[in-house]
């Protein structure tokens, strides 16, 4: 029949043309299909597509707008099958309510973990026959260390191994002191029969007797000794405190100041020229080595027994005295204490830094050790054994990790420097937990329940009773000071404060 107009054409075949376009349908098949000319198709097809253009803009500017989801692979695919699942988070802190008391609870749990796991002994190194009475640490090897006894015996030990490399019978008598020379091929040491011996720190071959390099007779005991940091040359005390070149057979310089003997000498690890000595008289005495006479010296209470340089701060020393104390003093301003250090039950005989600087540990005629942060007056740990008896000597290791205690049962004892630290390998996550507990820690460190657990320690009877004994004494000196002051004329009896009463005074 004949083609219709287009016209003509309802609405229904005019929306079977427009269809049929996108489809890339043959003109002539779609005018066949609908009953119409060519032509009226494709005038259809432009009018239509026009008008459709202009709706589907409007449509698309009332419609609501759709984002379309896009996430990076990279943030939730594990790179390898090992890694641990990735989980999205939000941060956002309305969606994750009661922070500070989830945190709260994890610091408790991380001291309570803290205190389980404290197990600070490592190992004990027994082989002396006598008291160990010195421990020197080598200047450049960790796993090497020298000891002294009461009967003139040095061992050289391994310490990875836990076994006595060498044993030499250095000196008649007591070993009084020992020192490592700066390079570490050899070490010092002086004795009670009067004489410096230098060592090879290598031992001899098979069947060599053990000699000494060189061998210093003198007019005195020796009491200690220590080496320059970065030249060939080392102080000793005794009579006097003594300069002396390893080239030279006698010192190069001798200091005095009235003093009958002196205990203790060290040097400066910062300002090397500086060495610094404790005396019989009650007093700590400065040394130049570029002077020709003693800088100052500041008398105290009561004697100290030995003193410690602190490795980073370089005017800033910690000495140990008789009176259960320990004083760490700035040497520019020496009328006054920094810190006064109180804990012990008794005389306190050795000291030794960490490599840090932070913190320093102190051995003690009441059988144990304590590690003290530089700026607190209490300690923060306390090592004691029902064995272990009067601590002679003590030495922290220069990784940090370790400390060596040396004492009268003739036994050489391991700590960890931190009581619950696990030795060997950590992974990754080990290591992100740990310094997470150790931040919440010291971010909760002064909640009570915190503090009252992080600071609980279990001490033998005896100390026990001796530190409730010492505090009942010292309240009820306060306590009489007040009333005296109470009953006396304003101004008459000064106050004193706890720095200033150990002091006598400084003499420049």
């Amino acid at each position: 029949g004949k083609m219709g107009k287009r016209k003509d054409l309802s609405e229904f075949d005019k929306g079977q043309i427009v269809m049929a376009r996108p489809l890339d349908q043959h003109i002539s098949k779609t005018a066949a299909l609908v009953g119409c000319s060519r032509s009226a198709v494709v005038s259809i097809c432009q009018k239509w597509s026009k008008e459709g253009t202009v709706a589907y803009s409007k449509l698309y500017k009332s419609a609501m707008k759709v984002k379309v989801l896009c996430r990076n692979p990279d943030d939730y695919i594990r790179e390898t099958s090992k890694d641990i699942q990735r989980v999205p988070r939000n941060y956002d802190p309305t969606l994750h309510p009661f922070e500070v008391p989830r945190e709260y609870t994890r610091a408790l749990n991380a001291t309570k973990l803290d205190r389980i796991f404290a197990k600070p002994f490592v190992a004990s190194l027994d082989g002396h026959r006598d008291g160990i009475s010195c421990i020197a640490k080598h200047a450049k090897s960790l796993a090497t260390v020298l000891s002294g006894a009461c009967d003139g015996q040095v061992k050289v030990w391994n310490l990875s191994k836990r076994e006595c490399l060498r044993t030499i019978q250095a000196h008649e008598g007591f070993v009084r002191g020992m020192c490592s020379r700066f390079c570490g091929t050899s070490f010092f040491t002086v004795g009670d029969d009067k004489t410096i011996k230098q060592w090879n720190m290598e031992a001899p071959g098979y069947g060599v007797r053990e000699e000494p390099l060189t061998t210093i007779l003198g007019k005195a005991v020796y009491t200690g000794i220590d080496h320059h940091q970065t030249e060939g040359t080392f102080a000793t005390c005794g009579q006097t405190v003594d300069i002396w070149d390893e080239q030279r057979s006698s010192p190069i310089r001798s200091f005095s100041w009235g003093v009958d003997s002196f205990s203790c000498v060290r040097y400066n690890p910062v300002e090397t020229e500086l060495l610094a000595s404790c005396a019989s008289d009650r007093s700590i005495i400065l040394y130049d080595m570029r002077e020709s006479a003693p800088l100052k010296k500041v008398v105290m209470q009561l004697r100290s027994n030995t003193l410690c340089w602190n490795p980073m701060e370089a005017y800033n020393f910690t000495c140990a005295n008789e009176d259960y104390n320990l004083y760490t003093y700035d040497m520019r301003r020496l009328d006054t204490p920094v810190t006064v250090h109180m804990d012990h039950v008794s005389a306190v005989l050795d000291i030794d830094y960490s490599p840090t600087g932070r913190e320093f540990v102190s051995a003690s005629f009441d059988k144990t050790i304590r590690i003290f942060p530089k700026q607190s007056g209490h300690s923060r740990e306390v090592y004691h054994t029902k064995r272990m008896q009067h601590v002679i000597c003590v030495r922290w290791s220069m990784d940090n990790r370790y400390i060596l205690s040396g004492s009268d049962e003739m036994n050489i004892r391991i700590w960890k420097a931190n009581a619950s630290e696990k030795l060997g390998v950590l992974t990754s996550r080990e290591k992100a937990a740990i310094h997470y507990n150790q931040k919440l820690k010291e971010k909760f460190q002064h909640h009570p329940q915190v503090k009252r657990i992080a600071r609980h320690r279990h001490l033998p009877r005896d100390i026990y009773k001796q530190k409730r004994e010492l505090r009942e004494m010292k309240e009820a000196r306060r306590r009489k000071e007040q009333n005296v002051r109470k009953h006396s004329k304003p101004g008459s009896v000064p106050l004193v404060t706890e720095k200033e009463k150990h002091v006598v005074t400084v003499v420049e």
